[in-house]
């Protein structure tokens, strides 16, 4: 034992002074090229001297970094998180000013911005040493690992129960058929694994793979609701207008989210999934969890320090090497992005959509900045021995929107999140406690160019010209309503508002036109119910027949006075939701369970006057959205309506053989008795309607 710790500490004696010496090295490089930069005199000193200093000023850098960064970081938590990310390079070149000035030659010195290039070189030189270093000791990782491990448990932390823990990870927008794809093509090795699938081992499988269904709002609003929550009942779409509150709800909008939790814990009656023990990393919703960081439904109201969105960044950027190395790769993202739209452009790919403006950063943002916090948040919370924890990485979502679900560049999103699952497997073997990782989506995306590109007028144009109202020269622009974006406004502190939709906009006349990727909601403000399809013929006899007959659109919904709700079509379909399974008419191409779907949104009470969904060729899956993607989801459709489950082998299958998974509710119902199995957190059984009315 004493031989094994001092070989340990001698290991670790050694790569300390090599990261000395290859950091003192990187500074006399720096000094030799950077005309601002300097480690002697102006009258010139030995080469012993100049060398003594940069190993000086890099020893007295390196203990500075070490020291004083966790202590910067929290203090500034204060700032946005998005900011913080920013100051990453002005703390680095601050320490090594101060570095500089405390060396005991007095010689050097370096102009400001010079000593943030500088700090910035030295640390990524350092991480790049030290990490080199440890995978040449085999024991390196692991110890830094229990270390952590061992930390976490002496801070106060109840001892891990020897029963399964287990991860749900959230891999947003990708679709079943797309992570097959990948995994075919080599892309995410560390899938292929768990199914067996790599060519280089014959290792058994260890999951298995099952599609699901979504509901008709195949987006993160209503699918995470349903699988954190158990509800997403009056869910329409990802933003739809209310006529009794006479607002308009945007599922990523922090106000809302939050009333939109409310109402599923009262529905569902119980806080949610991760009720006991359990943390929420990066999601719209907290899932009832007692940990939360980087969830939209809690940035709005007090928040605790526990609790606080921004306070889940700490983890991660209290180690300067991975501050830099994030900050470093989010402008190398952000680079990459504005080349690949540039070489789009260049190619006149088609379909495209605008590229420019904030979006580089924004993507950097989500593949960048958010994903290396969520997994940092995942792997401490493995390492504290939650029982539950459940987390969402935006990142594919995020780009497949602009660049298209297929493609160069959403494979190396795909590619790069086969390394954080890899990352995150590795820390389980690791961790107090034995893990079950199981992998999901909340739906997939559906490629096609948007509405106004093949028309040259948007949904509301259209609506308007059905109505006898004038209609714009210059269609306005929608935009995307991706999650991405409302994690850059939470972390800047700036209010969510997508689409240019007024938050409560005022009674009138005119129709309120919102789009939830290929999905549009029309309501009329001025009236307080839920029109009918003959007050609608009534007050505007050609709209109904514009929309139904346009040839971007597959059908309609409306309320029946006569048949209490139809879907209509071209060429006169009209068909009561009753009869949709005998005769589904429009439906007719869009899959199996599209009548189910229908007929349950329906049913909601705050559905549009007017559900229009875009056209879908089923030959090639594509579809129209009336937002400014190329891939995208909201409606029915294509790959969109088909995300999927990654489970182990060891927790029972979701559904019975031929049967098919249906819906973010009953994924809810599986992941609830797969905790249950592992004999993790035991979530409050859900109350019969009766206690409810008790």
């Amino acid at each position: 034992m004493g031989e094994g710790r001092w070989r340990r500490a001698v290991s670790q004696a050694g790569r300390s002074v090599a990261v000395w010496g290859v950091s003192t090295v990187t500074m006399l490089v720096l000094a030799g090229i950077l005309p601002d930069f300097r480690l002697q005199s102006p009258d010139g000193d030995s080469a012993t001297t100049i060398a003594v200093t940069a190993a000086a000023g890099a020893g007295v850098f390196g203990v500075l970094s070490a020291l004083a960064w966790p202590l910067l970081v929290r203090l500034l938590l204060l700032v946005p998180a998005l900011v913080l990310g920013l100051l990453v390079f002005f703390l680095n070149g601050s320490l090594l000013l101060l570095a500089l000035r405390l060396n005991p030659s007095g010689q050097s010195e370096a102009a400001p911005e010079t000593a943030v290039i500088v700090a910035a070189v030295m640390s990524a030189v350092a991480s790049a040493t030290g990490g080199a270093l440890a995978v040449r000791d085999d024991d390196a990782y692991r110890r830094r690992l229990y270390r952590l491990a061992d930390r976490r448990r002496r801070g106060g932390g109840p001892a891990c129960p020897a029963t399964h823990g287990t991860v749900f990870l959230q891999l947003d927008g990708v679709g079943h058929d797309v992570l097959a794809a990948a995994v075919a093509k080599g892309l995410m090795p560390t899938v292929a694994k768990w199914l067996g699938a790599r060519q280089d081992t014959a290792a058994r499988p260890t999951h298995r793979l099952t599609p699901w269904r979504t509901d008709w709002s195949s987006q993160t609003g209503a699918s995470q609701l349903g699988i954190l929550h158990g509800s997403n009942f009056d869910v329409p779409a990802f933003r739809w207008y209310e006529k009794d509150s006479r607002e308009v709800m945007v599922c990523n909008r922090p106000t809302s989210a939050a009333e939109l939790q409310r109402r599923a814990v009262e529905r569902a009656g119980h806080t949610g999934l991760l009720h006991a023990d359990g943390a929420s990393r990066g999601n719209l919703f907290g899932g009832g969890a007692g940990e939360q960081a980087l969830v939209l439904s809690i940035a709005v109201g007090r928040r605790s320090s526990a609790t606080r969105s921004r306070a889940g960044y700490f983890a991660y950027f209290s180690d300067p090497a991975n501050a830099v190395r994030t900050a470093l790769s989010f402008v190398a993202e952000a680079g990459r992005e504005i080349g690949q739209s540039t070489r789009a452009r260049l190619r006149k790919q088609r379909p495209r959509v605008s590229r420019g403006g904030l979006y580089p950063f924004i993507r950097a943002f989500a593949t960048v900045v958010e994903r290396d916090v969520v997994v940092a948040a995942v792997t401490g919370d493995m390492l504290a021995g939650r029982s539950a924890v459940y987390a969402d990485l935006v990142a594919y979502d995020e780009v497949a929107h602009h660049s298209g679900p297929l493609g160069r560049d959403t494979e190396q999103v795909l590619a790069r999140l086969d390394r954080a699952l890899a990352l995150i497997e590795n820390v389980a073997e690791h961790a107090p406690r034995p893990y079950r990782i199981v992998v999901l989506s909340d739906h997939g995306q559906s490629p096609g160019e948007t509405f106004r590109a093949r028309y040259g007028l948007t949904l509301g144009d259209l609506v308007r010209a059905g109505c006898g109202l004038p209609v714009p020269r210059r269609a306005r622009r929608t935009h995307s309503g991706a999650e991405a974006r409302a994690a850059v406004r939470a972390a800047l502190r700036r209010p969510v508002e997508e689409g240019g939709e007024q938050h409560r906009p005022s009674p009138r006349s005119e129709p309120i036109v919102l789009a939830s990727g290929n999905l549009g909601l029309v309501s009329f403000p001025d009236v307080p119910h839920r029109m009918s399809k003959e007050e609608i013929d009534a007050r505007h006899p050609a709209l109904l027949t514009t929309l139904a007959n346009h040839p971007g659109i597959g059908f309609l919904l409306v309320r029946s006075e006569e048949h209490g709700g139809v879907v209509l079509g071209a060429y006169g379909a009209q068909i009561p939701v009753g009869r949709l399974d005998e005769e589904p008419g429009p439906l007719a191409g869009f899959g199996p369970g599209a009548a189910e779907a229908v007929r349950r949104t329906h049913t909601f009470p705050h559905t549009a006057d007017i559900m229009v969904n875009s056209f879908h060729d089923p030959a090639d899956g594509e579809v129209l959205a009336f937002e400014e993607q190329i891939g995208s989801h909201g409606g029915l459709g294509g790959a969109q309506s088909k995300p999927f489950l990654l489970s182990p082998l060891a927790l029972s299958a979701p559904v019975a053989d031929g049967e098919d998974l249906i819906g973010a509710e009953q994924v809810h119902r599986v992941l609830r008795r797969w905790l249950g199995e592992a004999a993790g957190p035991q979530v409050p059984r859900e109350r019969t309607s009766r206690e409810r009315a008790a």
